[in-house]
């Protein structure tokens, strides 16, 4: 199973996360590519930090707020969506070439990621970005019935699909995540987020409403920017390795 974090995500002189010591327990990271998080040297940082570590590495691109972190819907239309994702991936690829890396994937981020997933017209003109600049990356896309039609679009469009699961974020009954104004959204208990993770090994999870939702996940997200991630990250590799569950990036 893969355990990855979205990261790189401080921008100049304010700092959000704590990649050095988060990067050890995972085995891929996504990117922010400056547009809801990040700048050049923070990217460049990242990149480097994640060649150490020997972690696949992902861009993470999202609608161009850095003021609201990207988690506010923006009236973008697919054209300019499909753009600005090329933009955003041609930024990371010039720090992956210096550092004689590739980009394993991408995942949007935020609003953007919604909007792919229950937008169809945006979700084409985010995989063809992603089909036309880097044809090799795996698109990554909700775990579970929400991310069915996203995961199709992206077979459509010739591009490998990881689905991803999150172990500190709270579940829907109709497999989206919960917003995050609902209380209970966000899990910050390292332990209650591990038995989650191990929950969705096993194929499910369970909502706020008390439903088991059945999905099949590649990859396990924690956010960077979750006050606990370091713990969580660390609590859910212990929790999954004593099962006998690999950690490992999907090749």
């Amino acid at each position: 199973m893969d355990l990855n974090a979205d990261a790189g995500e401080s921008f100049g002189r304010w700092s959000l996360g704590d990649d050095e010591q988060l990067f050890p327990f995972l085995s891929s990271v996504n990117l922010a590519l400056g547009f809801h998080a990040g700048d050049p040297l923070t990217l460049r940082q990242a990149v480097q930090r994640a060649v150490r570590q020997r972690l696949n590495i992902g861009a993470h691109p999202g609608y161009p707020d850095l003021s609201g972190f990207g988690r506010r819907e923006l009236a973008m239309s697919a054209a300019e969506i499909g753009a600005a994702t090329l933009y955003q991936l041609g930024a990371l690829s010039g720090f992956l070439q210096e550092a004689g890396a590739t980009m394993s994937h991408v995942k949007a981020h935020g609003a953007l990621y919604f909007r792919v997933h229950q937008d169809l017209e945006a979700g084409r003109a985010f995989a063809a970005a992603v089909r036309s600049y880097a044809p090799q990356a795996a698109l990554v896309v909700l775990a579970g019935p929400a991310g069915d039609a996203l995961e199709a679009v992206a077979q459509e469009a010739g591009l490998t699909v990881w689905r991803e699961a999150f172990p500190e974020r709270a579940y829907l009954a109709d497999g989206l995540l919960a917003p995050r104004t609902l209380p209970g959204s966000s899990i910050h208990d390292p332990d209650e987020a591990a038995g989650r993770a191990l929950e969705m090994v096993g194929g499910t999870v369970q909502a706020l409403t008390g439903q088991s939702i059945a999905l099949r996940a590649d990859t396990l997200c924690i956010h960077g920017d979750n006050p606990q991630a370091v713990s969580i990250a660390r609590a859910i590799r212990a929790r999954l390795e004593a099962a006998g569950v690999t950690v490992d990036a999907p090749r």
